[in-house]
C-alpha cells in the first residue's frame, strides 16, 4: 500500500514539473523586487546569527544526525510502515502515508520547481553549509514538509490516549525544521512555508486516510463475518 502510494507520488511529481515551467519568468521577476530583497536580508540575518552564535563542536554532530534521519523522508516512511503494521495505530499509518504522498507532489514536485530558489549558501556571503550540498532547489524545505505532513496527520488520526505520542512527533518535526537552518542548507522562509503548507494539506490527507482505513476495516470485518 505504502510503496504504491509513493510510486504514484513520484510519477505525479515528475509530471507536474512541466506544468510549473511557465511560471518561471514571473518568479524570477519576483526575486528582483525590493520586497524579496528584504525577505532575503531577514533570512540571511537569522542564518548568520545561528552560524556565529549557536553552532558549536558539541551541537554540530547532534544537529547533523537529526537532520539526516529525514533524508529521503526515511524516518517518517519507516514510522508510517510501523504504524500500519500495528492494528491499534493502523489508521494513523494510513493518514501519514497519504500525507507524505501529498508532500512529495506539492512541495517536492510542484513548489520546488516552480520557485527554483537557489540554496542559501550560494547566495549569502559568509554562510557555510556543514552537510553535503544539495543538488535540488531550496524552497520549500522537503525535510520540513515531510516532517509536518506526517506528524500532523498522525496527530489528527490519533485517539485521546495516543495524542501524547503524536504530539512528540510534531515536536520532532519542529526540531527537524530547526536543524535545516542550523546546518545552513535552508532559508528560514523555506522552513516556515513548508511547515504551514504541510500542516494545511495534512488535513485533507487525514480525511482521505481515515476514509480508506474505515472502508478497508469494514470490508475486512464483513468478510470475516461471512467466513464465520
Amino acid at each position: 500500500m505504502l510503496s504504491m502510494l509513493l510510486a504514484l507520488a513520484t510519477s505525479a511529481s515528475t509530471s507536474v514539473q512541466a506544468l510549473t515551467a511557465s511560471t518561471s519568468t514571473a518568479i524570477q521577476n519576483f526575486y528582483m523586487t525590493d520586497f524579496y530583497q528584504s525577505v532575503l536580508n531577514w533570512d540571511a540575518n537569522i542564518l548568520l546569527n545561528l552560524q556565529n552564535n549557536v553552532r558549536s563542536d558539541l551541537l554540530d554532530p547532534v544537529m547533523k544526525a537529526i537532520t539526516h534521519t529525514v533524508d529521503k523522508g526515511i524516518f517518517w516512511i519507516l514510522l508510517s510502515v510501523l504504524l500500519l503494521i500495528i492494528p491499534k495505530t493502523r489508521k494513523m499509518g494510513f493518514c501519514s502515508a497519504v500525507s507524505l504522498v501529498f508532500s512529495i507532489i506539492i512541495c517536492n514536485g510542484i513548489l520546488k520547481h516552480a520557485f527554483a530558489r537557489i540554496r542559501p549558501y550560494e547566495v549569502i556571503d559568509g554562510l557555510k553549509c556543514i552537510v553535503k550540498l544539495a543538488d535540488d532547489f531550496s524552497f520549500p524545505s522537503g525535510h520540513t514538509s515531510a516532517s509536518f505532513a506526517s506528524s500532523v496527520a498522525i496527530f489528527l488520526a490519533a485517539d485521546k490516549k495516543q495524542k501524547g505520542f503524536a504530539a512528540i512527533g510534531i515536536a520532532y518535526a519542529c526540531l527537524v525544521g530547526f536543524t535545516r537552518l542550523y546546518v545552513g542548507i535552508h532559508y528560514p522562509t523555506d522552513v516556515i512555508v513548508a511547515a504551514v503548507v504541510a500542516t494545511l494539506f495534512a488535513i485533507p490527507a487525514y480525511l482521505i486516510g481515515k476514509a480508506v482505513y474505515e472502508a478497508l476495516a469494514k470490508a475486512f470485518n464483513k468478510k470475516k463475518k461471512q467466513e464465520d
